[in-house]
Order: structure tokens, then C-alpha cells, then sequence
């Protein structure tokens, strides 16, 4: 039985026995997990599990709680739900997939109007929801480099598209402006990434326009993007040159090294499937060590490694890839498509030194984009078909 797996069915029996009545609130961490012989770190991942099905209610500054409900009619189902939702990689599948869905049809339907409402949603979500955590829970506040920067390039992003399926001359510089101007917003917050990658998203955007063959573009975003996967790699295997790893740390916190070198070592331990979703905070001695860590080593390719193995991080890479052919293949305009795979491509380089991934919102507006990009506008399809049809009757006509 997994630890998190001990936690919950600890806390469960608490609650059944009637120790933890309805209504009652838990004792404090250090206290609960010494009294269960618990690692914080496990504790903390099965209350998360409980409260997402509503047997607890974790209330901000306030404590644990036990819900009103009968605990006894929630528990027969607590086996599957929680396997179900312990596994973040499934929910993040579930979030892309959703956003995916969205983005194909709206813009199937609103080629210009989703994209633009989309890029407002993101800015606005970031000015005024200023505490998102990973996952369902309002607790952590975004990161300069992970959720704030991500949201904000994917908006850019999003602006850029719009502003290419655009028509008119005016509209398509207001988008624009619009897009230059979540930028300014990313500065104006601190998030240096999110500036730096709003800036480069809105570049190659423009540039787009002057290539003429997609498939150059789409493979100088994979090389950027295994360009950056492979520097931290490098710098977790310290590999890197003394001067540049110095400044590495600088930018990025030598604790975060420290937690990429965790999950390196962990890779090395089971190459082939990992030491298991969601164990990294149980055996990184960094996460251990920290004070209210998120149990997570902030880089999706290294996070896939040590828990996943090489196969979590081949399916992580064809993921990617896909989403490149997908664009590489549609039938929108090449600008929207580069546009596209520019701002997922700063996304990819973001959540590989970041826990941004972890976020639901991160994770739907990825999906969004990718569906945006790669759909079919419905009133493209209608002129195409009445075309075909004066053609050919144009063909048969005497």
C-alpha cells in the first residue's frame, strides 16, 4: 500500500470509528500526522484527496474541518475517487481535453470573438484572482515563473490568433495592441518570464507572416523547446559550465536546482516507470526538508522522469509533438498556426522550469489555444462548398 494510500485509510478509519465526528476539526498537522505515524508531506495529500470529494473542508486560516455530510455514504465510493484523483496527470488529461473541445468548436463558430474573449479571460483572471493553486484549491499564489507567466503568454497568444483570422485592417491592430499590451501587463507584475515570453510569442507572431512554409517554423519551435529541456536537464545532472550554472542559480534559486537534482536521482532509480505518481515529495529530500513545500520538483520533463519513468516522459514529448503536426496540418492560416505553436512552445519552456502544468487553468487554456488553432471556421467550409457547387454546376450546365 502507497504512503498517501496509508494516510487516507488512517483518516478514514478515524471518521468511521467515530472519532471524527461531522462537524469536528482535525488537530494540527504535526499533531495528526504523530498521532497516525505520518509524514506531513502524506498527510497533507490525503486531506487533499478527502476534501476533493467533499468528506473534508479545508478552510483557509481557519483549519480541517469534517463535512456535514454522512461520512458513511461517501466512504463506499472513497477507493476509486481517490486513485482517481491522486494522479494529477489525469486531470491535467482531462483539463487539456476539455479546453481542446472548447477551442475546436468555438472556433469552428467565432474564429475572431473566442480567441479575443479567451486573451481577456486570461488577463482578467490574472488581475483578479490573484491566489490560484495547482489544482482545484485557492491557496497558493501564482507563480512569476510558473501560473502568472504561462496565463499570460497564452492570452498573448491568443490575441496573436485573433488578430490573424481578423479581416479588417483596424481590428486586426487593436488586437495586436491588445496583445502588446498583456505584455506590459506581465512587467507591470513582476513576472519577468511572462514579460520575456509575452514579448517573444508577439515577435514571432509578426514574423510569421513573411514564412512561407510552415514546417520551418514548426521545427524551430521543437528545437526551441528540446533546447530548453535539455539545459535542465544538463544543469540537474551538473553538467553546465561553472560561470553559467552560477548565474542559473541566481535566476532560478539554488533550491530548485536542489529539487531537479532530486528527481534526476530518482529518474536513475527506475529508469523504466518511475517511483510512482505523486511520490516525489515523499522521497526528495529537498521537498522533505522544506516548510509548506508542494511535494512537486517544478520541471514537467523531470517531474515525469522520476515518477513515470522514460515512459512518462516519451508520452510527455508525443504529446508535444502532436500538438506541432496537429498544426502543421490544419487548415487555418500558417501566421494563426506559428502563432499558436510559438505561445504553447514558451508554455512547454515555462512548465519545464516551473510547476505551471500543475495548474487546472493553466491546463485548459493550453488545450483552448491548440483547439483555436487547429480547428475549422464553419463559414470558411460554406464558402468552399458553394463554390464547388456553382463550379460544378457551372460544369453541367448546357
Amino acid at each position: 500500500m502507497a504512503v498517501t494510500d496509508e494516510a487516507i485509510e488512517k483518516i478514514k478509519g478515524m471518521i468511521v470509528s467515530g472519532a471524527l465526528r461531522p462537524g469536528d476539526r482535525l488537530p494540527k498537522e504535526s499533531e495528526l500526522a504523530a498521532e497516525l505515524g505520518l509524514s506531513r508531506n502524506s498527510l497533507r495529500e490525503a486531506v487533499r484527496a478527502l476534501s476533493l470529494i467533499r468528506i473534508l473542508d479545508v478552510r483557509q486560516g481557519d483549519g480541517t474541518y469534517v463535512t456535514s455530510l454522512d461520512p458513511q455514504l461517501l466512504l463506499e465510493a472513497l477507493s476509486f475517487v481517490v486513485d482517481f484523483h491522486r494522479d494529477d496527470t489525469v486531470l491535467e488529461f482531462l483539463a487539456v481535453a476539455a479546453g481542446y473541445s472548447a477551442g475546436r468548436i468555438g472556433g469552428a463558430l467565432l474564429p475572431v470573438a473566442v480567441p479575443c474573449a479567451a486573451a481577456l479571460a486570461g488577463v482578467g483572471l490574472t488581475l483578479t484572482v490573484p491566489h490560484l493553486s495547482p489544482g482545484p484549491q485557492l491557496v497558493t499564489p501564482l507563480g512569476h515563473a510558473g501560473a502568472t507567466a504561462a496565463v499570460l503568454t497564452l492570452a498573448t497568444g491568443a490575441a496573436c490568433c485573433a488578430a490573424w483570422s481578423a479581416s479588417a485592417p483596424l481590428l486586426r491592430l487593436a488586437l495586436r495592441l491588445l496583445a502588446a499590451g498583456i505584455a506590459v501587463t506581465a512587467a507591470v507584475l513582476g513576472s519577468t518570464s511572462g514579460f520575456v515570453t509575452c514579448s517573444a510569442v508577439l515577435v514571432c507572431s509578426l514574423s510569421a507572416g513573411h514564412l512561407r512554409h510552415r514546417g520551418v517554423g514548426i521545427a524551430g519551435l521543437a528545437v526551441a523547446a528540446a533546447s530548453v529541456t535539455g539545459l535542465v536537464w544538463a544543469v540537474a545532472g551538473n553538467v553546465v559550465p561553472g560561470g553559467l550554472l552560477t548565474w542559473l542559480q541566481g535566476q532560478l534559486t539554488g533550491h530548485r536546482i536542489q529539487l531537479w537534482q532530486d528527481a534526476l536521482h530518482l529518474a536513475r532509480e527506475d529508469l523504466a516507470l518511475g517511483v510512482g505518481p505523486g511520490r516525489f515529495g515523499e522521497l526528495s529530500s529537498t521537498a522533505t526538508g522544506t516548510l509548506l513545500s508542494d511535494g512537486k520538483p517544478h520541471s514537467a520533463p523531470l517531474q515525469q522522469a522520476a515518477e513515470q519513468g522514460v515512459v512518462g516522459v516519451l508520452l510527455l514529448a508525443a504529446a508535444f509533438c502532436w500538438m506541432l503536426f496537429a498544426l502543421w496540418r490544419t487548415a487555418r492560416p500558417t501566421p494563426v498556426a506559428l502563432t499558436a505553436g510559438a505561445a504553447l512552445t514558451a508554455l512547454a519552456a515555462i512548465a519545464a522550469v516551473g510547476n505551471a502544468l500543475s495548474f487546472t487553468t493553466v491546463s485548459v487554456g493550453a488545450g483552448l489555444l491548440a483547439g483555436l488553432a487547429t480547428a475549422r471556421p464553419i463559414a470558411v467550409e460554406s464558402t468552399q462548398r458553394e463554390d464547388d457547387v456553382r463550379t460544378r454546376g457551372d460544369q453541367l450546365a448546357p
